[in-house]
This record gives C-alpha cells, sequence and structure tokens, in this order.
C-alpha cells in the first residue's frame, strides 16, 4: 500500500513539473483590467504593460506572440523592464516589440536588462531576502536595446519626469532605476506632478514599498511594476509564496490599492529564468489595463479583471 502511495506521488510530481516546464510557461495569456484612475470625465485611455520578457534568442512562439499584441491598440505602452536573458538577445526583443514601437511608449530596466542571468539553486528563492547573496552574471547589452527604443520614439524613465502626450492628453510619467539592484534614486524624481495632466503614472521595476510609497506620498494616481513573475509557482487557494522583494504575498500580480488614492499594477511577466524554466497556475501575462474616471462620492470599486488564454507551444 505505501509503495503504490509512493508511486503516485512521483507520478504526481512528474506530471506537474512536466506541465509547468512543458506547457504552462508557454501558456501566453492576456490580463484585461479596469481601474478607476483619471478625472471626472476623461475619457478610457488603454495601456498595455508588458515586464519581464527575459527573451532568449530562439524564443519563436514567445516573440510571435507579442507582435500580435500590436493589434489590441493601445493607447500607451509601458515596459517594466528584465527584458534580456541572453547576450544576443536584443534583435529578438526589438523584433517582438517592433510593432508596438509604433506607437507611444515607456520604458525602464531591470536586473536582468543589466546581467544575465546564472545557474543558482531553485531553493534560494524560497529563502528570506536578508540570507541571499546576489550573484551577477555577465554583463548584457542593455545599450543597444535602449538605443532601439529611443530611436523608435519610447522614453526612457530611469530617474526623469517628463509630460507625454497620449491620444490628445497630457500624461506625467516618471520611473526609478531598478529597486532590486539598490538603483533607485527617487530624490532625482521626486515632487508632485503637474496638477494639470489627466494621469500621473509612475514606473518601476521591483514594487519594493519604500519607491511605492514615495510615489504615494508625491501623488501619483497609477504606479505599474514587474519583476516579481506572480510567484512564478503559485499554490491553488493559498496564491504565491514569494515575491522576491518586500511586497507582501497578496499583491504578487495584478492591481491593488496603495494608500487613499495610488493604484498599484504588478505584472505577472512574459518570461522566466533560463534556469528555473517552469510556472505552476501562474501563466505568463501581458496587461491591458483600461483607465476609466474614479466614482464620484468617493467611493473607490475593485478593479474588473478577466483572462484570454492562448496557447502556443511550438
Amino acid at each position: 500500500m505505501l509503495g503504490r502511495i509512493a508511486l503516485a506521488t512521483t507520478a504526481l510530481g512528474t506530471a506537474t513539473i512536466a506541465y509547468a516546464v512543458g506547457i504552462e510557461r508557454r501558456r501566453w495569456t492576456l490580463r484585461q483590467a479596469t481601474l478607476p484612475v483619471l478625472p471626472e470625465g476623461a475619457r478610457p485611455l488603454r495601456i498595455l504593460h508588458i515586464s519581464d520578457i527575459h527573451m532568449m534568442p530562439g524564443q519563436r512562439s514567445k516573440q510571435r506572440w507579442i507582435e500580435a499584441l500590436d493589434a489590441l491598440e493601445p493607447d500607451l505602452v509601458v515596459n517594466t523592464g528584465d527584458n534580456l536573458a541572453h547576450k544576443q538577445a536584443v534583435p529578438a526583443v526589438v523584433r517582438a516589440i517592433g510593432p508596438l514601437l509604433n506607437r507611444p511608449g515607456v520604458f525602464i530596466f531591470g536586473s536582468n536588462d543589466y546581467y544575465a542571468p546564472k545557474p543558482k539553486n531553485p531553493l534560494r528563492y524560497l529563502m528570506p531576502k536578508g540570507k541571499k547573496k546576489r550573484v551577477h552574471g555577465i554583463p548584457l547589452p542593455w545599450r543597444d536595446l535602449r538605443a532601439a527604443m529611443v530611436e523608435r520614439g519610447w522614453h526612457d524613465l530611469t530617474h526623469v519626469r517628463r509630460l507625454v502626450t497620449v491620444d490628445g492628453r497630457n500624461i506625467a510619467v516618471a520611473g526609478v532605476d531598478d529597486p532590486h539592484l539598490r538603483r533607485d534614486r527617487y530624490e532625482q524624481i521626486a515632487g508632485r506632478p503637474d496638477p494639470t495632466a489627466t494621469l500621473r503614472l509612475g514606473i518601476t521595476h521591483s514594487p519594493e514599498p519604500r519607491v511605492l510609497d514615495s510615489f504615494a506620498a508625491d501623488g501619483y494616481d497609477l504606479v505599474l511594476a514587474g519583476h516579481t513573475h506572480g510567484g512564478q509557482l503559485r499554490i491553488p487557494g493559498y496564491g504565491a509564496l514569494v515575491t522576491n522583494c518586500e511586497l507582501d504575498r497578496s499583491r504578487a500580480r495584478g492591481a491593488s490599492r496603495w494608500g487613499s488614492h495610488m493604484w498599484l499594477h504588478v505584472s505577472a511577466g512574459l518570461g522566466t529564468s533560463p534556469y528555473a524554466p517552469v510556472r505552476f497556475a501562474c501563466p505568463p501575462e501581458a496587461s491591458l489595463l483600461t483607465l476609466v474616471p474614479r466614482p464620484t462620492g468617493g467611493t473607490e470599486t475593485q478593479p474588473n479583471t478577466r483572462f484570454n488564454a492562448r496557447a502556443d507551444v511550438r
């Protein structure tokens, strides 16, 4: 009897790993959410949020799926970093986001734009943050990727504040360098954004609370982030095991309130480390956010979220 139980447990574990490696990590999914962050009377604004692509040169399925996102016709594209996973991946990333580069866009970088991933014990991901020793891989050609995006008109928001015009409206945008590497210097963008802007939008790679608190204190309406991979491994009914930052597990992916005024949206991202190519109960995603006016009377609503999955495992 015990032998049968052990055999069944082993078979279940093997099937779960096979699914996480062979199917779910390429089950490209579109998350759609409606967020009440605009002033009264404003027209809806559609933002495509992409993050954590972690591109390898030969990932054709991922490239095709990202290319197809242009059909959503977003008003603004926001890229919150970790595009690269290989020193030769820049052409693949540019090819994938090529159609989107014809639209208004802003971006910042994450740790895996600066450094390649390295082999490591997956259990380190579950260790308390303070007990990890950070190990960097080889430097990656992030400057080449930056040049390609800037040349096509996207704005690098690394420690930059600016007004951008989107659909005929001014949006105040600002961003910080990756807090996961402690490269953030919020003091360089501190201060209240233009109060006449239709939207005050902040972006960061890692959603560290110290950065989110700063954006909230300055009066931003919405902050977009990535980095967490949604937990990457989630237990149904429990959620993410970890966030790989100081953010609480309940916010590992999707939209939530941060303080009395600001909303936060964390993308679960589109990729994985090549040394941990698994996802479970957390498919790779891009997010289409429809921003609408805040409700009158001071009563905030919860985001309306839905998913549209399309598998492509070629």
